[in-house]
């Protein structure tokens, strides 16, 4: 009896020695599981902040700092002039607003026919239609083109001797047009260039919002005797509202900040002025007249700037027309 009760309580002493064990060494283990979920989102993310405070950040304040002085090339010393840079080009340089006005015009006219066009022929593919897949994807072909290659074509397609343009208007009794020397015609030749680049590109966000849309809506629709036309403009306008939103900023800010194409439309004429009196000079174009050519680096940071805050300001009242336009269909 004693002998049992000598080796029983050893044992059981041991049998909660060797229970307790196992508890110590998921200890560590759910420290570091705490560890892991508290800090590993930050570790993910971390690669992007870093990224955009070298390449985004540290870019802005540069340029601010930069605006707020007289720095150039040809001057060996940086002095700080404030807020004459600001001044100057607000109210002493009606260069910069010429490019302003032909930046906003050619927005104006890319821009609004670009989306419109776009979700007419997104709400077109979205139907099944022979070849859907062909179409699909011939509508994505310009953005994979060249832009050099765009503006090429399209230099020689508003010609003023040989363009196929002229031609045809010669063709309905319309004298040709110089579409490079006259403004109007110059905003129209450059917004048709943007316009064939990025309405596939944007009717291919459209297409693909649209087949997130329940089908089921359109079938209720169709059963209350809704016509297709009724059913885009109440049932697929809303819900693109997200989208449409998107895109218009996005479009906003790729307007306000055309360079490439009124560049290259020139055909080597009028370089970074645009025309011979600047009848297509943009702002980014300006940006860089005054960069490099003028070498007034610090104005340059002014012109900048002000890019900066009118891409903000009308990507913001665009995002409101956006949303009320969308919520009153």
């Amino acid at each position: 009896m004693s002998l049992d009760l000598d080796t029983a309580v050893p044992a059981g002493r041991h049998g909660r020695r060797a229970g307790r064990q196992p508890g110590r060494q998921r200890a560590p283990r759910r420290s570091l599981t705490r560890l892991d979920l508290r800090f590993s989102p930050y570790l993910y993310v971390l690669p992007f902040f870093v990224l955009f405070a070298i390449f985004g950040a540290y870019p802005i304040v540069y340029t601010a700092w930069i605006a707020l002085t007289d720095r150039s090339p040809m001057n060996a010393t940086i002095s700080f002039v404030g807020l004459d840079n600001f001044i100057e080009l607000i109210t002493e340089d009606p260069q910069f607003w010429n490019a302003v006005v032909n930046t906003f015009g050619m927005f104006v006219l890319a821009t609004v026919p670009q989306l419109m066009l776009a979700l007419m022929l997104a709400n077109a593919l979205n139907r099944r239609i022979r070849g859907q897949t062909f179409f699909r994807m011939a509508i994505a072909m310009p953005i994979i083109t060249s832009t050099a290659v765009v503006a090429l074509i399209f230099s020689i397609i508003y010609g003023r001797d040989f363009g196929l343009v002229n031609w045809g208007l010669d063709l309905v009794g319309i004298a040709p047009l110089d579409w490079r020397a006259n403004r109007y015609a110059s905003w129209f030749a450059i917004s048709t260039m943007v316009d064939w680049r990025w309405v596939g590109y944007n009717a291919l966000i459209y297409l693909a919002a649209m087949q997130s849309i329940s089908k089921d809506m359109y079938e209720a629709a169709s059963l209350d005797g809704a016509s297709r036309t009724r059913q885009f403009w109440t049932i697929t306008i809303p819900q693109l509202r997200p989208t449409i939103i998107f895109t218009v900023i996005i479009s906003t800010i790729g307007g306000l900040q055309l360079f490439t194409e009124p560049l290259l439309f020139t055909s080597g004429s009028g370089g970074l002025s645009g025309g011979s009196e600047g009848q297509f000079q943009t702002i980014t174009m300006y940006l860089l007249d005054v960069m490099n050519n003028r070498f007034r680096w610090g104005y340059a940071g002014a012109v900048a700037l002000v890019l900066f805050l009118l891409i903000a300001v009308v990507s913001i009242v665009n995002y409101l027309l956006a949303r009320r336009i969308s919520s009153d269909t």
